[in-house]
Parts: structure tokens; sequence; C-alpha cells
């Protein structure tokens, strides 16, 4: 039949009529799961492997546990299989997660908030040396991790550290994740206004609840109410900034949609003031709608930064009220600009009892057991028995007689734990590297420990406040696009041609008042031998090139490419 005006179909082919499943949104009525991972959510609740490990796997052994419960459910209570040693950063992306499994676990105690008893503290440490060989590394969300762990001792490990009141529950997993605040709540003299409560309430409500525990993908939370903006809220999910309203007073202000790895977004504001007792409700709420309206479908595009991004803070407010909280949000002010060049606490600082506080810096967060009992036995002899983590990968012991600051700060020197860092050490962070970490391609713990020594003997003079950032691979779990110089590890070609351990440099990130990402100078790669020889010529052309009073990323925004090279 010949094509006419009237019957166009003689000539268009029929397009194949398929049913659209979305972005696997729930509220959209999408349920069917559209991979392995929402598969495996839907089939059971994470939460119940706990008891599949207590009955069933801490008694046969690693070989007994089922695949999606080994890299699937078992991360719902905080336990991660780590690396098998010996492989190296080139078959990372190669070979299959079965090859590159070890037979131990990386387990995250959870900290809320950063708070711990020197009781607590003592115990982590008891089971680091018992059962981890040693290993403890405090992260930059506040957490401790463990390593070496048999899947026969966590049932034991568990009972421990409930029996102080710690947990692992969600402290890895598609969950709300640990709960981050300002490590001197309810002490600073600054302070705009004290979260710990709604840190303490959203924990006994949600945190281990099936309400929660099947998102998209992980939860970040971050509260403080700190003038100096001390838990980098612009890179979390859900963020809640102390700020004063001109009307109600204390409160925080709502920022949602951070996150950093391969697609860094800065968290957006939402503009709604909130009192200290609709925290957790609205917390609920924002979590809700990621639960409902988050993407499911793809895993690099599941994380709430994406979903804000595609409806706005507008729209993410107006579902937020007229769908979850059945109310309207108060309208309120940003934060103010931070108040303190350094955000960590590191060093002696006056509380607002008239005691004192005393931070101090681990080398890029790497401790182990038998140093956490004796920094509890510092904290005892010296303090209240109050001790905090923070979000740089320090530590803090609260509560200090005047009498007894010097002493502790010497006790604290001698487990080579410095009050008094050089920039260089306060300022340098590491995430796991490829010692344990899977999805790592170099090593950077002991390379960041290296940088920090060769800095310091190289220039010794350098007094201005630093953030170098080194990362494993491009996940950026220790935030190098927002780090003054952040390096993201890869292999690198050397002078020879051979393939060696490597850094791509990214420069400038900051944030705060000017919150950003830093630049990536074209081709600009080193290689792990030549790190320190490039950080020293930078800096020293920072030095040589700087206006009075800039910073480091407000310099690398504006110098050359030459000179950052």
């Amino acid at each position: 039949m010949a094509a006419t005006p009237q019957n166009p179909a003689a000539t268009t082919p029929r397009r194949k009529v398929s049913r659209h499943r979305g972005e696997g949104q729930w509220a959209a009525g999408h349920h069917t799961p559209l991979n392995g991972n929402e598969q495996f959510k839907k089939d059971d609740d994470g939460l119940n492997v706990r008891t599949r490990i207590e009955t069933i796997y801490s008694k046969r052994g690693f070989d007994s546990i089922d695949p999606n419960d080994l890299r699937g459910r078992m991360r719902w209570w905080g336990l991660y299989t780590q690396r098998k040693p010996g492989i190296d950063g080139g078959k990372t992306a190669i070979l299959e997660p079965e090859e590159l499994d070890d037979k131990y676990f990386m387990l995250r105690v959870r900290i809320d908030g950063g708070r711990l008893t020197t009781q607590q503290l003592r115990v982590i440490g008891e089971i680091s040396e018992e059962f981890a060989r040693g290993s403890a590394d405090v992260t930059d969300r506040q957490n401790i991790q463990l390593h070496w762990i048999r899947i026969e001792d966590v049932p034991e490990i568990w009972n421990r550290l409930e029996a102080v009141g710690l947990s692992t529950t969600e402290a890895c997993g598609d969950t709300p994740r640990v709960i981050i605040g300002s490590p001197v709540a309810g002490i600073a003299e600054d302070e705009i206004i004290d979260g710990s409560w709604a840190i303490d309430e959203i924990h006994e409500r949600y945190i281990g609840s099936k309400e929660f525990s099947n998102l998209p993908r992980k939860f970040k939370t971050a509260i403080s109410g700190s003038p100096l903006l001390d838990v980098v809220h612009e890179i979390n999910d859900i963020a809640f900034v102390g700020v004063e309203h001109p009307e109600h007073g204390p409160g925080f202000d709502l920022w949602v949609g951070g996150g950093l790895s391969t697609n860094p977004k800065l968290g957006v504001r939402l503009g709604a003031w909130v009192p200290l007792d609709e925290v957790p409700e609205v917390w609920a709420g924002v979590v809700g709608i990621f639960r409902d309206w988050g993407y499911r479908r793809l895993r690099t595009r599941a994380r709430l930064k994406f979903l804000v991004a595609d409806w706005g803070p507008e729209k993410f407010r107006q579902v937020l009220e007229d769908d979850y909280l059945k109310r309207k949000l108060v309208d309120g002010p940003a934060p103010a600009e931070p108040s303190g060049r350094w955000r960590d606490h590191v060093g002696v600082h006056r509380q607002k009892d008239g005691l004192f506080y005393v931070g101090f810096a681990p080398r890029v967060g790497r401790i182990d057991g038998t140093t956490l009992t004796k920094i509890a036995e510092v904290a005892e002899a010296h303090g209240s028995g109050r001790v905090r983590t923070t979000v740089e990968q320090k530590m803090i012991i609260l509560d200090v007689e005047e009498a007894q600051v010097q002493p502790l700060v010497e006790a604290l020197e001698a487990l080579d734990l410095t009050a008094k860092p050089s920039p260089f050490r306060r300022g340098t962070m590491a995430c796991t590297g490829i010692e344990y970490c899977k999805l790592a391609i170099v090593e950077t713990k002991a390379r960041g420990s290296q940088l920090i020594d060769e800095l310091e003997r190289r220039i010794p003079e350098f007094d201005e406040p630093l953030t170098i950032n080194l990362n494993g691979c491009p996940n950026a779990c220790a935030r190098i696009q927002v780090a003054d110089i952040g390096l993201k590890g890869q292999l690198v070609l050397n002078d020879q041609g051979e393939q060696v351990e490597g850094y791509q440099v990214h420069l400038g990130g900051a944030l705060g008042l000017e919150a950003g990402f830093g630049r990536k100078v074209r081709g600009l790669k080193v290689t792990s031998e030549e790190l320190p020889d490039y950080v020293e010529r930078v800096l020293k052309r920072f030095q040589a090139e700087r206006g009075e009073g800039e910073r480091f990323a407000a310099w690398a925004s504006r110098a050359s490419e030459e000179a950052l090279s």
C-alpha cells in the first residue's frame, strides 16, 4: 500500500513500546529492583544479617557466608571485607570481588557526635589489641575503624562495645550513617547552640529502625552549633548549621544535597530555620524524601545530591513541607562567615565553664590500640573522662583544669600526639588507601606521614593554615576536591615510562563562606616519589607570590598554570 498523508505508517518504522521504569523511585510506583543491590535489599533487610552472623557465620567461618551478605548486608553492621594483601593498584578494577576479598574485615565503630568516654575508648583500644592486630584509624567522620577482624570474633566484639554504649549499627550500607557533630558541643565559649540533644534523639528514634534501613544509597548527616562551621556541612546529605534568628533566637539553618565522590556537589540552603526540638522531625522528613523519591536505578546517581540538583531547593522544600511535615517551615538567615582560621579545635582552648579542652593530632588519623588505651589513661588523669573525635581525623580531651594543661600536653607529646602540630601535621589527612581498601589504587597513610616529615624538614618556617588530603582512588573519602592540595590516587608514568603510583592534583578547594572545588591543572600528575618535591615547590611559590593575608586557596585560584606545575 502506498504511503499517503492519511497513512504515514506505511513508511514510518514501528517504535518498540516498553514500560518506562523511571529511576526506580518508589514514590512514582517503581518498586521493581533495577540492580543487584536493590534486589538483595528487597530480598532481606540488611539489619537481619546480624542473626546469621551470630548463629551461623561466626560458628562456621568465612566460607559459609552468603555472597549477598558478605558484600552487601554485612555493611549494615559496619563490616566490609578488606583487601587481600599483595594485590597492586593496577588490578583494582580488573579482578572480581571474590579475588580482591581477604578473609578479614574492616569494622567501623559508630561514634555519633564524636563523643566518647574514656571507658569506651579503652574498650575500643582493648578490642584493637585483642582482635584487630592493634590497628585503629580515626576517620574524617568521627568514627574509629579496626582491621583484621575475623568473623568468628564479631559477636564477642559487639558484646564488648554494646556493654559500654557503643555499636556498629548502620555504620555502613544504604542507611543513615554516623551523625557528625561539633566535638565541642555544649562546652565551647562561642557556641551558638548545642545540637547534642538532636543527635541523641535521632539516634534513639531512627538508627537501627527498618523505617530507614533501605535507602537508595548512604545518607550523611551533620549537626553543629559552632560558629567555626566545624562539621563540613556543605558536603553532607543533610546539615543543620547553627544560626541566630533575629526573632526566634538560636536554631539551625537547613542544608541538603551535598556530597563528593566522582560527581561532587555542594549542599544548598533551603532557607529554613529549624528550632532544636524540631530537628529530628525535619531530619526524618528529608530522609523520607530520599527513601521515597531517591534514584534507585543507577548506583552512581543514587545519592540525594542528584535529586536535589534536579528538583532545586524550592521544590525540595515544598515537598518536605507539604507531603512530609504537613506544615510550613520558618524562613531564616544564612550562617555567618566562619569565625576562625582553623576549624579542627587543635590546641588549648578555654571552655565556657572555665576549664580547658586540648585538641591533638595523630598522624593522618592512624593510631593503634595501645595508644588509644593510653589516651584514655591520660584523659582520666588530667581531665574528666570525656574524649572527642573530629572530622579532621583529630582528637580532643575535655574538662582540663588550668594547672593540668601543661602536664597533659607533655603526656600527649610522649605518645607522639602533639597539641602544637606543624601546619603540615595539622592539615594533612588520608583515607585508608591500598593497604586495606578494595577500591584503592595507591598507598595513602604511609605516604601522607612521610610527606609531613619531609615538609617539616624542608619548610620549617611555613605557618599558614593548609590542608593536604590524600585519597587512594577517585571516590574522595578524604575530601580531595575541597582541600588546598587534594591528591587523587592513580597510576601514572614516571620519567622512564614505567607505570607507578601517583596522584592527580587538585588545588585551591575550600569549605566555609567561599566553598568551592579545587582546580585541576591540565596534565598535572605527580608520582608518589615526586610528591614532596612538588608540594615544596608549590608552597614556596605561594610564599613568594601571595598578597598580604592571602590564603593558599585564593592564590591557587588566580595563579598561572606554570606556577602550579
